[in-house]
């Protein structure tokens, strides 16, 4: 059933958070700083959404996601349950006329994104991925200095992307299971940001890579919260997702690169780090430390700070608080929802709002890489979503 384009009678936005979890709480506090109402959560149980309505201050609890998602008096859903239910979700939400911002991987498959983009489109509904690193106003910098060629020819993109909280095989998750998580576990959880930002910044596509994943623990015991770190207790279960991805790769426009991805490296909390180096400039963006943008040219390296006195223009609309007063991830959240709820009242896309499309896109990475890693060899990124294994 449709619902109105700004809530009941005009009013605010209705929301509903399906799943409720480390990340379901942040998109239930960014929603309400969006100016939404908070009508609904819905957990694993009907005992667990009465707990998590209570906690994170919702209207009511649903008996089930499936449930929420169909409600009438929903606007948007956002969907933060494990992995393999996101398809099943976003599409019901989509077809009873809800909003969608759907948590990465969009769908454990290739297929199953291209059929929720194909959804989303003929709904007419705002369909987003959070893909939030996107809107570090020094990222944006990163992107504008790009854009007006200030970096000149980018021929060489590479970083990291990492974590040690799944460090020791007494560390556990939902999403070191395939079942839940899909087939691929740190490369499509965490990975998939880190191209993403290679992408949007640089404006180049990786058309070609080669990969190699590893599981450093066969074995894991244990069913641990995110972040939480075991204590060896619980059954051990063997491991089919990887703990580490390295990939190399070559662009659409020349350039080549290199990524290494990890959930196992002792001391790494997030450490999201870009590099882009072109023909006058290289420029670095470094997630733990976002506070300043490093550019670099062979005379000298310049700081750029996060101040929006001193961004440019397009950048310093992520710039909330002046020079010297940090921001962070919640606020990059923040700037998100903000944006899915402006578009969806106004219908029109903000600049760089990750999409399903981009969703889409992971997807396509995600499958490459893994195809790379069981095939030993390079594989095609083609923008059809298919993956061809090359000698």
């Amino acid at each position: 059933m449709p619902v109105d384009e700004e809530g009941p009678t005009g009013g605010p936005l209705r929301a509903a958070i399906a799943g409720t979890g480390f990340v379901g709480a942040i998109h239930a506090r960014s929603a309400r700083l969006a100016g939404a109402r908070l009508v609904g959560v819905a957990a694993s149980t009907p005992e667990r959404s009465a707990a998590a309505a209570t906690r994170l201050g919702a209207e009511r609890p649903f008996d089930s996601p499936e449930a929420l998602v169909e409600a009438d008096d929903v606007d948007v859903v956002h969907i933060c349950t494990p992995n393999h239910l996101h398809l099943p979700l976003a599409e019901s939400a989509l077809k009873s006329g809800k909003h969608v911002v759907c948590e990465k991987p969009l769908a454990i498959e290739v297929d199953g994104a291209k059929r929720l983009v194909k959804v989303a489109s003929e709904s007419g509904r705002q369909a987003a991925v959070p893909f939030v690193y996107r809107y570090y106003a020094t990222l944006r910098e990163a992107r504008e200095r790009v854009l007006a060629g200030r970096a000149g020819e980018l021929h060489l993109l590479h970083g990291t992307y990492l974590q040690d909280w799944l460090l020791t095989a007494d560390d556990d998750n939902w999403r070191v299971d395939a079942g839940l998580g899909g087939p691929s576990r740190a490369f499509a959880d965490i990975g998939s940001h880190w191209c993403d930002l290679a992408e949007f910044a640089s404006q180049h596509r990786i058309t070609r890579l080669v990969a190699r994943t590893i599981i450093t623990h066969p074995r894991r015991r244990g069913g641990r919260a995110t972040f939480a770190q075991g204590d060896g207790g619980g059954e051990a279960r063997g491991v089919d997702t990887e703990d580490t991805a390295v990939v190399q790769f070559q662009t659409d426009r020349g350039a080549h690169g290199a990524a290494v991805i990890s959930q196992v490296t002792p001391g790494r909390k997030n450490r999201l780090w870009l590099e882009l180096n072109g023909t006058d400039e290289s420029i670095v963006f470094d997630q733990e430390h976002p506070e300043d943008l490093w550019c670099g040219r062979r005379e000298a390296a310049t700081v750029v700070p996060r101040d929006p006195a001193t961004l440019s223009s397009r950048a310093a609309r992520f710039a909330h608080l002046p020079g010297g007063h940090p921001e962070g991830y919640a606020d990059c959240f923040d700037a998100f929802v903000a944006d899915v709820y402006d578009a969806i009242r106004t219908d029109r896309r903000p600049d760089g709002l990750p999409t399903f499309e981009d969703g889409l896109r992971a997807a396509q990475l995600t499958e490459a890489v893994l195809a790379s890693a069981r095939g030993g060899g390079w594989v095609d990124v083609p923008a059809d979503g298919s993956v061809e294994l090359q000698g």
